[in-house]
């Protein structure tokens, strides 16, 4: 049964490193959370080190620079691996093909910039629908619309066979109190439909693979038995930590706060009752990082 802890200290000298989870843990898409802040930071200043691991769909030089608007301090973070550069990776090694139809954003153009990791990538043109050979998403055309818009678009591409790669397997966020559908829910639609779809983000492997070898670029190679993985995400952050055989803590005022009866910490009885339906227990619960 998980062991609901009062704050990360209470567990932090049996890891090495975390993976951190962001939106939902570290802050709401619009300002940071002190206290996760200082948990942060309290636990790099103990040696352990900070990989912030996100589903965000765009390289982590963009990600590192939305943190700095919102006011995330970079002396509670190490490095960052992105569900973006995992996708990416994929992307310029041909995985969906050369001529791709993108779905999402003006503000993820980045997603398509080179990639220094990647030797002898191909070369990425975006395309209409009807000319494209598979597609990449990296969030809706609208975050607000519902997913069934998409509908007519996604008949012709099952039609035609294409490979939808999903740069953030995310199904929602929260933007303070505002929540939005993410990529992850355009990919399920795209499934549930009979298409295929790839995934590259938490709780596949391939970002978890990224994620270690950042540490190691860093000097700090960890082995998984000293890596903690937290996060709020129930289909996401919990299920990928324990499927790589990590330790997890869940953030139950996250995403599922109100199935948590979250205040400061979680109901017990609904915690337990949540994660019965999840099948999933990971190691550690805590109402918010801190």
């Amino acid at each position: 049964m998980t062991r609901i802890i009062d704050t990360l200290a209470d567990v932090s000298d049996q890891y090495d490193a975390v993976f951190c989870d962001l939106w939902g843990c570290v802050h709401n898409g619009l300002e940071p959370f002190a206290d996760a802040i200082e948990a942060l930071r309290a636990f790099k200043a103990k040696g352990g080190a900070v990989l912030l691991l996100t589903n965000a769909p765009r390289p982590r030089v963009p990600v590192a620079e939305q943190l700095d608007r919102i006011g995330v301090p970079r002396d509670c973070w190490d490095v960052i691996a992105t569900s973006g550069d995992s996708a990416r990776a994929a992307m310029l090694t041909g995985a969906v093909g050369q001529k791709v139809w993108h779905i999402g954003e003006a503000h993820d153009h980045p997603f398509f910039e080179p990639m220094e990791l990647i030797e002898n990538a191909v070369e990425i043109t975006c395309v209409p629908l009807d000319e494209a050979e598979g597609i990449v998403c990296t969030g809706p055309f609208d975050p607000k619309a519902d997913t069934s818009v998409m509908r007519p678009e996604f008949l012709l591409a099952k039609t035609k066979g294409l490979k939808l790669l999903c740069a953030n397997p995310d199904i929602v966020v929260d933007r303070g109190e505002s929540r939005e559908w993410c990529a992850g829910a355009l990919a399920q639609l795209y499934t549930e439909m009979g298409g295929e779809s790839l995934y590259f983000g938490k709780p596949h492997p391939p970002i978890y693979d990224l994620a270690r070898r950042r540490l190691t670029q860093i000097g700090r190679p960890t082995p998984d038995d000293r890596i903690l993985a937290i996060g709020d995400g129930i289909v996401t952050d919990i299920p990928g930590g324990i499927g790589e055989n990590i330790d997890t803590l869940f953030i139950t005022g996250g995403l599922a706060r109100a199935e948590t009866g979250t205040d400061t910490q979680p109901d017990p009885s609904k915690l337990a009752r949540f994660l019965t339906d999840a099948q999933l227990e990971p190691t550690y619960s805590i109402g918010f990082l801190r």
